[in-house]
């Protein structure tokens, strides 16, 4: 099973003689054992199994092996959101005390998690402009830097990090560069392929793609020397709480998403219900022929608004005149997903009156599902910013960021037109 739209229809879960065809839904808390030395095994992580759906349980199982496989990591553990994601992968190896480097052009969420609340737990964070250079961000790196962040398609400002380059200053310092890859997913992008070590995911976006069941995702590549520097204890040192277990000698290359499961998760508790991986697994199935539509539209309605007289701008890395667009061709090849990010001539008032006029798109708080919607972050998702954080975000108060869906195109260019002409 080499090709990844074949991973996404079959990774996972392999159904033997006589059952189900389709994965199956635990709905169950807890998992009956006979033993009671058995059980006592997998309390101190001596054996492998589910004894409690707040750690682990069967359907999440399925279906953080068919991402895992997506990415080509050595293991996935789903959360509750995409903030749980965010806050568990760096809290796993970051504690108070600690520093680490973000770019500014990151969601929303994301930056409100980082800048309020982890300096709330002791962990300083410092923010960078995506298009930094390697010198730069070796300037911001301090002796207790523990991680590098990063998103690989921005949300909402659509900027297209260099990979390789954040990932060449990480390793120099002997840290890893996490990659929130919400936006191409593994279809159109695998940050692994390009020096990354941990990936994020919000999976209620495009892997869940029909906005209906929230969720995140840790993967590990596996490939990070966790023991090559005295910088991470948590996963080189004896866990007391596992009667001294040392997380890299016991579990190897999964050291770091073994030790996110049974110490994060078991204290955060921010579990994927099994109901909603069963969703999300099924929505799985047909990421790949999703992302192809999603990207040909959004490049379609990009172009179409780059040649209208009321638009002011556009931004999309899949147009030739995008500052990023030979980032894109690298990074990106197969598409660059369906956010589009422009602004209406006459500013904020004629982008409200713009949007309140569509009739097939939809004005919501969400983005990257079928349907083709639009939102104003700087007054939503952003409206916590200031306007010097706003700038440093890429988010401009005129932005309209669209969520181009895979209705037929020519219904949504028709939608764009006929707001358009009533600015």
């Amino acid at each position: 099973m080499s090709h990844i739209n074949t991973k996404c229809v079959q990774a996972g879960y392999s159904p033997e003689d006589g059952q189900a065809k389709a994965l199956p839904i635990y709905q169950s808390t807890t998992f009956k054992y006979n033993s009671v030395d058995l059980l006592g095994d997998l309390f101190d992580l001596k054996a492998a199994g589910h004894f409690y759906t707040r750690l682990s349980n069967p359907t999440n199982e399925a279906v953080e092996n068919k991402i895992a496989a997506l990415e080509g990591g050595v293991g996935a553990m789903v959360t509750s959101s995409g903030q749980a994601a965010s806050l568990m992968a760096v809290t796993n190896i970051a504690g108070a005390g600690d520093h680490i480097i973000s770019t500014s052009a990151i969601y929303g969420g994301t930056f409100n998690l980082f800048d309020v609340t982890l300096r709330k737990l002791g962990i300083e964070t410092t923010f960078v402009d995506p298009g930094i250079s390697a010198e730069e961000l070796q300037a911001h790196i301090k002796p207790n830097t523990k991680l590098i962040f990063g998103e690989t398609l921005t949300n909402p400002s659509l900027d297209v990090l260099d990979i390789e380059k954040f990932a060449k200053v990480a390793h120099a310092n002997q840290i890893p560069l996490i990659v929130d890859n919400t936006f191409p997913t593994p279809i159109l992008c695998r940050p692994f392929n390009f020096g990354a070590d941990i990936v994020t995911h919000s999976t209620s976006k495009y892997m869940d793609g029909h906005a209906v069941v929230l969720g995140g995702v840790i993967v590990d590549s596996g490939n990070f020397d966790w023991e090559a520097s005295d910088k991470f204890p948590g996963l080189t040192a004896p866990d007391a709480s596992y009667h001294g277990i040392v997380y890299t000698k016991t579990f190897g290359k999964s050291a770091y998403i073994t030790k996110a499961r049974v110490q994060l998760m078991r204290d955060f508790g921010a579990q994927m219900s099994p109901n909603s991986a069963f969703l999300l697994n099924m929505n799985l199935q047909t990421l790949h022929l999703r992302m192809a539509r999603h990207s040909e539209n959004a490049l379609a309605v990009a172009k179409f608004l780059e040649q209208n007289e009321k638009i002011a701008w556009v931004n999309y890395p899949g147009l030739e005149s995008n500052a990023y667009y030979q980032l894109a061709q690298k990074y990106l090849p197969n598409g660059c997903a369906g956010v589009i990010a422009f602004g209406v001539k006459g500013g904020k008032e004629a982008a409200k009156k713009f949007m309140e006029h569509l009739k097939l798109a939809a004005i919501e708080i969400h983005v990257a599902d079928i349907g083709t919607c639009c939102l104003h972050p700087a007054s939503t998702t952003h409206r916590q910013m200031t306007d010097e954080q706003l700038k440093e975000a890429g988010v401009s108060p005129d932005l309209i960021r669209m969520s181009v869906g895979i209705e037929y195109i020519d219904d949504i260019i028709a939608d764009i037109k006929q707001a358009l002409d009533q600015v």
